[in-house]
């Protein structure tokens, strides 16, 4: 019997079919939902545990495009792991030993210059602030309480002096850390090697129900991700290069603590370059005191958003999809809050993964009834009609030909 027929009870009898599909539908969304809670708790239970995981699994994730590019060269995987391996190791190993004493010692110079500082302000910027604005600020600022201020936190908490003290008064603290340096390279190297059998044996754990989605929605994670860390961060450093050389170049004492602020704020456009040059305009005024420093000071700025601009972005951002720098603070800032440092690694990728599914259901949603509205019912009944006259006729060709008498 056709179903499109009078009396057919096809519909109906697919109305219970359709009940039982929709309720085992919201049974597997239940079944993600307590999921996906159960995994959060436990990152946030065994977050001092997995830091170095993340640290190792970012390391993998930075290093295995370059990887797969030397195997295309013909270069054997273990040889380009290696080589890999190698270079990150020397170039982190060169930021964590040269960088951060010299980066401390320009904060110490700092503080040691601040009555300087605050010499400056008393006599020179808030008279300036007043002549122009009528606007008496000095009342409200004490700039001796603040150096006497930092001074002491510098004394007591500095950056060498404060970790060197937690790690003498106490040994667990001590443990963690030797412990997160001895693991990170050893898991960096074995992530990088297995890098895709890890993500080959991910794929196919997966529901083969959902696996296509779930891959098309893991593709797209990875390009905006790898847009931002692949993309944005070579042009972070490269800024903060350019700002620290043509700063050191002017004769700025403080060109690398100025350099690397002005470089690892770039992420956000504009604000790198807006808070490297009111940071060198004042350490110039103070330093200098005169206008062809602070001429020096705004070309190197100028010259360094030129190459962002024309050079950088174009060069290694390119056209990728890269997150919004407003996500990215609140994510990082929310990430720190929520789970300590874990929180900060993980805050990227797991702020990517959101974006891509808000994206997401933005589609299902656009493409629902809930947006679109409920089709009208002649619509519907001309649609039925429609099917149920293919369907008879495809009955009536399927008949064999009467023969002839």
């Amino acid at each position: 019997m056709n179903p499109f027929e009078p009396g057919s009870s096809g519909p109906a009898s697919s109305e219970p079919a359709a009940a039982a599909q929709e309720t085992h539908e919201d049974s597997r969304r239940w079944q993600w939902l307590v999921f996906t809670v159960v995994l959060g708790w436990l990152v946030w239970l065994l977050s001092p545990v997995l830091t170095p995981f993340v640290i190792s699994l970012f390391f993998g994730y930075l290093g295995d495009p370059l990887v797969d590019r030397l195997e295309r060269a013909r270069m054997g995987r273990t040889f380009a792991v290696f080589l890999v391996f190698f270079t990150m190791i020397t170039l982190a190993a060169l930021g964590l030993f040269f960088l951060l004493p010299l980066l401390g010692d320009q904060v110490g110079h700092f503080v040691q210059q601040m009555p300087a500082y605050a010499d400056w302000l008393h006599k020179t910027a808030l008279p300036w602030i007043n002549s122009r604005t009528h606007l008496d600020f000095a009342p409200y600022i004490d700039p001796q309480q603040v150096i006497a201020m930092l001074r002491a936190h510098w004394q007591e908490a500095g950056v060498a002096s404060s970790m060197l003290g937690r790690l003498s008064r106490s040994s667990l603290v001590l443990i963690q850390v030797l412990s997160t340096i001895c693991l990170v390279p050893v898991l960096s190297f074995y992530f990088l090697r297995d890098w895709d059998v890890l993500v080959a044996r991910v794929d196919g754990l997966l529901p083969r129900t959902i696996q296509p989605t779930v891959a098309r929605l893991a593709s797209e994670s990875n390009e905006m991700l790898g847009g931002f860390l692949r993309g944005q961060l070579s042009v972070m450093i490269s800024l903060g290069v350019i700002y620290t050389a043509g700063l050191w170049m002017v004769g700025l004492d403080l060109a690398l603590l100025v350099g690397f602020i002005a470089g690892m704020v770039s992420f956000v456009p504009y604000l790198g370059a807006i808070t490297g040059l009111s940071l060198s305009l004042i350490a110039a005024l103070v330093q200098f005191g005169d206008g062809a420093h602070v001429l020096m000071v705004v070309g190197v700025f100028a010259f360094g958003l030129t190459m962002e601009s024309y050079v950088l972005v174009p060069r290694l951002v390119g056209n990728k999809i890269g997150m919004h720098p407003a996500g990215v603070i609140f994510a990082v800032m929310a990430g720190g809050e929520l789970f300590g440092f874990l929180g900060v690694l993980l805050a990227l990728p797991v702020s990517a993964i959101a974006m891509v599914l808000l994206r997401y259901g933005h589609e299902r949603y656009t493409a629902s009834r809930l947006y679109v509205g409920p089709v009208p019912v002649v619509e519907e009944t001309v649609s039925l009609i429609v099917v149920g006259e293919r369907v008879r006729s495809s009955d009536t060709s399927d008949e064999p030909p009467a023969s002839a008498s």
